[in-house]
């Protein structure tokens, strides 16, 4: 949708916008230094993280790793996607967008939504009359009463009713004159067998409307009043509606989510319901599947922590852990390690007493109760322990199994604190030794990392948010296991002293870049080929994704002094020992030949290049160690 709008017109927003204006809106501000500081919008914290550079224009939170330009801080504290976003900033500063210059495609495209938007709109009206109005409505309503719900929560959530019927709907919007073809589109209504005609999708249900987060509605939900099945039957995925991005109640719930740093994620509906009407206003509903990457992203957003809320039986644990296994392929991706692309959300898990689903336990035990349950949720780990205890037990057996089970996760906790408090916890609870649970976690680490090569983690600073490269990393074993660490920095020298660019690209960088992720980054920044570090914002308007929008902010934001001579023995140092370590691997593979050929010759020649690579190797270490 980006490239509806003009590049030159985003060249005009961007120049036109000020970030410190705009964020000043919503984050108060406070000069320090040739910066502003102010607490992050988009965590809950006590002390500043939050930074805004008036020269660069960008922002990043050093707490919660969120960062970009003003479209993104727009985006992200608007809910809105980049055309939205650049849309109201055009408005705000009065850059004139064209209405003309989209191609026929675009146009009908753009078209299609908006009449499936309206066509929604107006469906959704239809259902909520009926609810209200119509005499064989009578036994919803009735449902919805027992059930406890205000008229105020139904007006609120639009809440209608399908009549029983085979074209209702079909009929009421004919006369409106709009195409079958487009109700078709809507998913709204559904082919006869033989293709005789049409009939409603829904009947005889209550009717749901599925908001996006900009409160327009995208599709809809259906529950029966008695055991017919499907008990719950949503709408399919149209050009509008994807089930995997959308959340029920996103619309009520993003501002709530911000103000209170949280946000509760149940299953249902009625559950949903229940909590608005009790207060809790800062909580969603997945619709009809597991949590999702996409619906985590989204989240992610709005609030810092998430709280997943389940029923205690087998079926609410399944749902849990499934949930956890999709949150931590989003959070920690062992294939591509990169301490940019986690943002740390913290994320519990809420099993609410036997034989209670949220709807039922809020009604009977009020707001309050409930809440002190979602404040003393277990964390994931914790979680994964006990309902590994509860499975197998704590025999001898049982305890293998359960520190097995455990290894996984553990291995993913990325703070060193973090991870020594949870396996002292686990061993504790288990009743084995830390060194013997330690043992099998660094175990698991050893069998990831040959699987997904030589890329480690900054270590994490105190505050929070992880340290690009201090000089003493650069000695420490000479970046063997710390490329990626190197890589950032580079990028870092890139972005902040782009007079290097040059040298860049004469000593060939780029090419030894061992971390994939990374080395796209630096390679937009070598296309932008910027001359000043005003140009940082430029080239984040150019990047889609969220975790190298975020990098390239904190990255920029550092502050270091840089000169030619200190650059050029950065890079020289790095393309010499990226050399060596090719070097070196191309040396391993020709010495197991000679082995394998019982070549001894050659064995002694490959061996006698390999300890002077290795002298030579230590010396650099020295050198650097010297240079500290």
């Amino acid at each position: 949708m980006a490239s509806f709008i003009p590049e030159e017109k985003i060249s005009e927003i961007k120049n036109a916008a000020d970030i410190v204006d705009v964020v000043s809106e919503s984050v108060l501000l406070k000069k320090a230094g040739k910066n502003f500081t102010g607490l992050c919008p988009f965590h809950s914290e006590k002390t500043p993280s939050f930074t805004v550079s008036p020269d660069k224009q960008i922002f990043h939170c050093f707490g919660c790793n969120t960062g970009g330009n003003v479209f993104s801080f727009v985006m992200k504290q608007e809910g809105l996607g980049f055309p939205e976003a650049a849309r109201r900033l055009a408005k705000r500063y009065g850059v004139e967008l064209p209405n003309k210059a989209l191609s026929a495609e675009q146009k009908k495209k753009i078209s299609q939504r908006e009449h499936l938007f309206d066509l929604n709109r107006r469906a959704a009206n239809f259902y909520h009359g009926a609810l209200l109005k119509s005499p064989a409505a009578q036994k919803a309503r009735a449902y919805l009463i027992q059930r406890g719900f205000s008229k105020d929560t139904i007006e609120s959530f639009k809440l209608g009713f399908a009549l029983d019927g085979w074209d209702h709907l079909l009929r009421y919007l004919s006369q409106k004159r709009i195409s079958t073809l487009l109700l078709e589109k809507s998913g709204l209504i559904l082919p006869r067998k033989n293709r005789s005609g049409y009939y409603d999708r829904f009947r005889n249900r209550i009717i749901f409307p599925i908001f996006d987060v900009n409160s327009q509605i995208i599709g809809f939900g259906g529950r029966v009043l008695d055991d017919t099945l499907p008990k719950y039957l949503n709408s399919p995925e149209t050009m509008i509606y994807n089930k995997r991005r959308s959340l029920y109640g996103i619309h009520r719930a993003k501002d709530k989510c911000r103000a209170s740093g949280t946000v509760l994620i149940v299953e249902g509906y009625l559950d949903l319901l229940a909590l608005h009407q009790h207060g809790i206003e800062n909580a969603v509903a997945t619709l009809g599947t597991a949590l999702t990457a996409d619906q985590i992203k989204v989240l992610k957003r709005h609030a810092g922590q998430m709280v997943l809320v389940y029923d205690s039986d087998e079926a609410g644990i399944r749902s849990a852990k499934r949930c956890i296994e999709t949150f931590w392929e989003e959070h920690v991706d062992f294939r591509r390690e990169d301490v940019f692309r986690e943002e740390k959300a913290d994320t519990r898990i809420l099993v609410l007493p036997a034989g209670h689903d949220p709807d039922s336990y809020i009604q009977e035990n009020g707001s309050e109760a409930f809440l002190n349950l979602a404040s003393n949720a277990a964390g994931i780990i914790t979680f994964l322990m006990e309902c590994a205890i509860r499975e197998h037990g704590l025999t001898t057996e049982g305890k293998i199994r359960v520190i097995s089970e455990l290894q996984k996760p553990l291995a993913a906790v990325n703070d060193q604190v973090a991870r020594s408090i949870y396996i002292q916890q686990v061993a504790e609870r288990v009743g084995v030794s830390e060194a013997a649970v330690m043992e099998r976690v660094r175990a698991l680490g050893a069998i990831q990392y040959q699987q997904r090569g030589p890329t480690t983690r900054s270590p994490s600073g105190t505050d929070g948010h992880d340290s690009v490269l201090t000089r003493s990393d650069t000695a420490d074993g000479l970046l063997t296991d710390g490329d990626s660490r190197f890589e950032r920095r580079i990028i870092a020298m890139m972005l902040q002293f782009p007079d290097i660019l040059p040298e860049i690209n004469s000593l060939n960088v780029l090419e030894y870049f061992e971390n994939d992720y990374l080395k796209s980054v630096a390679e937009m920044i070598v296309n932008l080929n910027p001359t000043t570090t005003e140009q940082i914002s430029e080239l984040i308007c150019g990047i889609e994704d969220d975790g190298q929008q975020a990098m390239v902010a904190a990255l920029a934001l550092e502050d270091e002094s840089w000169n030619k001579s200190g650059c050029l023995k950065l890079l020289r140092t790095y393309v010499d020992n990226r050399q060596q370590v090719r070097s070196n691997e191309w040396l391993e593979k020709q010495i197991m030949a000679a082995e394998k050929n019982n070549d001894q010759d050659l064995l002694i020649t490959l061996l006698s290049q390999k300890q002077k690579l290795a002298e030579r190797r230590e010396k650099q270490k020295m050198a650097l160690l010297g240079d500290k």
